[in-house]
């Protein structure tokens, strides 16, 4: 990745979906997002093949709770003795008492895909949990690193932002980007409304914030770093708009749920043919198919919130 930055697959559901970052300045590193909790051993294999030791690692930045991106905290802090949990204020509850993480996702998944996804969800303990202020800065050996507010995904997000490099660190609020997506006009941007609490005018405006950095580049959970960043904040925020357009078309439809799945398959799939994308029906279906599904249902959550 350069600039001292180390992507490494947490294999969540497939390869190529679910990122974590590994961060190295000076000889000290910290950890950008933790994967679910079977991915902690590759995390820890990433630091022996860098050969920094355990005790060398400071941070867990952990944009959300949201298991995918967290699920894995509790494990690595139980063995990296000097880190420190970095988290949002309304997110640090649930992951030193992550019981009502654990039914919640239980009753979403069952016992048997819940164990499969996440493995065992440890607490972090409370005394080694930073939690952040709008702004609030940290530093990584000789690097500095701003913390914002970033609702819109989910109200206990936050983004930290690399001040001297210039790269903000975007969890779930600046979309997807799958390689496999990836058009002749380069990445294509799937935005992210999944349950249960997308926010269409606040993650507009945690959009807008984000770019007032002036990024060089940002780094996505869901797949690694992009940059032609204002083309994908423009795309970003229509496909917003549009999403929002077909919840609304379809609010008070008996069949809702499968009206919005294939309004919003169609309209991404024309964009992918604007965009010079060679795949088939069949690859797109599988590609965005569960991104199309967890959209949909955070629309609808939404919708029933604004009713």
């Amino acid at each position: 990745m350069g600039d001292g930055v180390y992507l490494i697959d947490t294999l969540y559901v497939r390869p190529g979906l679910a990122a974590a970052h590994l961060i190295v300045q000076d000889g000290r590193a910290a950890f950008v997002d933790t994967g679910a909790g079977p991915a902690a051993p590759r995390l820890l294999g990433a630091l022996d093949e860098l050969g920094i030791p355990r005790e060398n690692v400071d941070y867990l930045f952990l944009t959300h709770v949201h298991l995918d991106h967290a699920g894995g905290a509790g494990q690595l802090m139980q063995v990296l003795p000097n880190a420190r949990a970095v988290l949002h204020p309304r997110g640090a509850p649930h992951l030193i008492d992550p019981t009502k993480l654990i039914a919640g996702s239980i009753q979403v998944y069952g016992e048997a895909l819940y164990r499969q996804l996440y493995g065992e969800l440890l607490p972090v303990p409370a005394d080694r949990v930073v939690v952040t202020e709008d702004g609030q800065r940290l530093r990584l050996a000789g690097r500095t690193f701003e913390f914002f507010d970033a609702p819109g995904h989910a109200r206990h997000h936050h983004c930290p932002v690399d001040l001297d490099y210039r790269e903000v660190y975007a969890g779930d609020n600046f979309g997807i980007c799958y390689p496999e997506l990836d058009t002749p006009k380069g990445p294509f941007m799937l935005p992210t409304t999944t349950p249960v609490q997308f926010e269409p005018d606040a993650l507009h405006a945690t959009i807008d914030r984000l770019m007032s950095y002036r990024p060089r580049r940002v780094f996505q959970t869901h797949f690694g770093p992009v940059t032609d960043l204002d083309r994908l904040a423009r795309d970003l925020h229509a496909s917003i708009v549009e999403f929002v357009r077909i919840a609304r078309l379809h609010a008070m439809a008996p069949d809702r749920r499968a009206r919005i799945e294939a309004d919003m398959f169609r309209w991404l799939s024309v964009r992918l043919d604007e965009a010079g994308y060679p795949g088939d029906l069949a690859t797109r279906h599988a590609l965005i198919d569960g991104d199309v599904q967890l959209n949909t249902a955070g629309l609808e959550v939404w919708l029933n919130r604004a009713a």
